[in-house]
């Protein structure tokens, strides 16, 4: 064999020999995750999520890269898998990636359902006129929120009327002042129109709502008049305090602890009643959250003082018995925050046995507390019943009375369906459709 031919050949068989067993040890790491999360029962993404053709994955793992999270998808048998599904939180970057269309993004799965309004591509609901954006469309993500809402107004603005200056009706009412509704009240502000935000509690929405110092993951990102936000991980006092400035900084007019009773067809637009008053309007956009009226246990004693449905501040737990009940990343980030405190004794319930639709970080961080004896986990109970000192939980069973200062009741929340309904808005429950 010529010399020269060796030379180069050597080299190539090595490159390939090496290609052919990174891809065979990626195979198997990711095969064994994938085997160990159906085992443990984490097969449920929380969120939008991806579903791969295996017909038309051609295995070239951009999806792969593409996503933000890390391990969540990864190949198995040179094909796309899904290989923590409770990583996801829809980011949707592997369908723009994939070269070959191989990847379709969609809401629910096969055993659970989850309720999501009709919207056209528009962000326009079945009610000509009124629109949605943000979390209440299923985008949780800060990122994906603030450009919904910049891209529902820029649609908004295509409606008949709007913009005209006409006195008998608002151009826009924007319902709800998290993400997408600040973006979408900057962006009517810099289109000039004729405008009223209404927000029932504070600046921020669901995310003012986080625990004292959770971090909030977004990603840069584009606003109405601010320009760039450049933030990649930061608190959610650091976010409150940004969007604080830009308020103050644009002038943006918010109307808060008003919220917003009735939606009815008033001639050529709505008539939008709220607890302070109404407002004539051509459209509306709803970028409230999902969470509604919070999701109740049903049980005896619930009325008590000491049962809160959300967390505020970790430290006015300290040196008490708490029991969280969920198993959400809500419910776990409360349970490690109150654990901290010096002194304190927390039990989390959850009826499942697996922590399923929490982040891995949040399940990290529990499993740790409980091995430092800083919390106890409670898996597939259910509490029966919340007395002054105590709460009775069913473990399997078995009846547990377990001493007890106060109930975080983290079991998420209801769906502001029936609302939806009244308005004439159409609402379908997806089981893995797109």
């Amino acid at each position: 064999m010529d010399i020269k031919l060796l030379f180069y050949l050597v080299p190539l068989v090595l490159i390939f020999s090496w290609f052919i067993y990174s891809r065979k040890r990626i195979h198997v790491t990711n095969l064994v995750s994938l085997e160990d999360n159906i085992k443990e029962g984490l097969t449920e993404p929380p969120s939008l999520h991806p579903v791969i053709d295996n017909v038309k994955c051609v295995g070239c793992g951009s999806c792969v890269s593409a996503c933000p999270e890390n391990n969540v998808l990864g190949l198995v048998n040179g094909k796309a898998h899904l290989i923590h599904p409770t990583h996801c939180i829809g980011h949707s970057a592997c369908k723009k990636a994939c070269p070959v269309n191989a990847i379709n993004l969609v809401f629910g799965t096969e055993k659970r359902g989850v309720d999501i309004p009709d919207i056209k591509e528009n962000f326009e609901t079945n009610m000509p006129g009124i629109f949605i954006a943000g979390e209440l469309g299923g985008m949780g993500l800060i990122r994906n929120a603030v450009e919904q809402g910049c891209q529902a107004l820029e649609n908004i603005l295509k409606v008949g009327g709007v913009g005209d200056g006409t006195e008998e009706y608002l151009d826009l009412v924007i319902v709800g002042a998290g993400p997408a509704g600040i973006a979408a009240s900057l962006g009517a502000l810099s289109n000039k129109l004729n405008f009223v935000t209404v927000e029932q509690e504070t600046l921020g929405g669901t995310v003012a709502h986080y625990p004292r110092g959770k971090l909030v993951m977004t990603a840069p990102v584009q606003m109405p008049i601010v320009g760039k936000i450049k933030f990649t991980e930061t608190t959610k006092e650091q976010l409150l305090a940004f969007w604080q400035k830009v308020e103050k900084k644009t002038g943006v007019t918010i109307q808060y602890k008003e919220r917003v009773e009735e939606i009815a067809v008033d001639g050529e637009g709505y008539l939008v009643t709220t607890t302070k008053g109404s407002y004539r309007t051509r459209t509306v956009l709803l970028a409230i959250g999902r969470r509604g009226t919070p999701r109740k246990l049903g049980v005896p004693g619930e009325d008590l003082p000491k049962v809160v449905y959300r967390l505020i501040d970790a430290g006015q737990y300290r040196g008490q018995d708490v029991l969280v009940v969920g198993g959400g990343d809500s419910a776990l980030e409360a349970a490690v925050s109150i654990a901290g405190q010096p002194d304190t004794r927390v039990t989390v319930s959850y009826r499942s046995g697996a922590f399923s639709r929490a982040k891995e970080k949040n399940r990290k961080k529990v499993a740790q507390a409980e091995s430092e004896g800083r919390l106890t986990v409670v898996l597939n109970s259910n509490v029966k019943l919340i007395n002054k000192g105590s709460v009775l939980i069913d473990h399997d069973g078995e009846l547990l009375e377990i001493k007890n200062d106060n109930v975080i009741i983290s079991a998420g929340g209801v769906l502001p369906t029936p609302f939806l309904k009244k308005v004439g808005i159409e609402v379908e429950t997806r089981y893995g459709t797109a």
